[in-house]
């Protein structure tokens, strides 16, 4: 395995938590250390998309030592989406309590993919 790639829908947030870029930024902080993950610099944290109301909101992306976490969270409907890929293992679980914390999401929808680019995992698909 090359790596796992979290991909997470949660419906419904705590809207305030989802409109505040501190939030998000309390949220990253605590997401890198708890997966096991070291961040490489601090969050990109901006607000995007305010001509489109319904898919405003904050962008997140946190560059870590093994590839990134990513989320836009949108101001109308709370609805944030996460990704999380590493090259390093980590427990989505761990990662989804973690949002559950910060988030409440009413719902969550998982998917999880595991990223292999070797002529064995070519071979294993085909």
């Amino acid at each position: 395995m090359w790596g796992r790639h979290l991909i997470l829908d949660c419906s419904a947030c705590e809207r305030e938590a989802v409109r505040d870029g501190d939030a998000i930024r309390e949220f990253c902080e605590d997401l890198v250390p708890s997966i096991g993950m070291v961040a490489y610099g601090g969050p990109v944290i901006e607000h995007f998309a305010t001509h489109l109301p319904e898919a405003a909101g904050y962008s997140l992306v946190q560059l870590i030592e093994t590839s990134a976490v990513t989320g836009h969270f949108c101001d109308a409907s709370g609805d944030a989406y996460l990704d999380v890929f590493s090259c390093k293992d980590f427990d989505p679980e761990v990662a989804i309590h973690v949002v559950e914390r910060h988030f409440s999401p009413r719902s969550i929808r998982q998917t999880e993919l595991v990223r292999d680019a070797s002529p064995e995992a070519k071979e294993a698909v085909a």
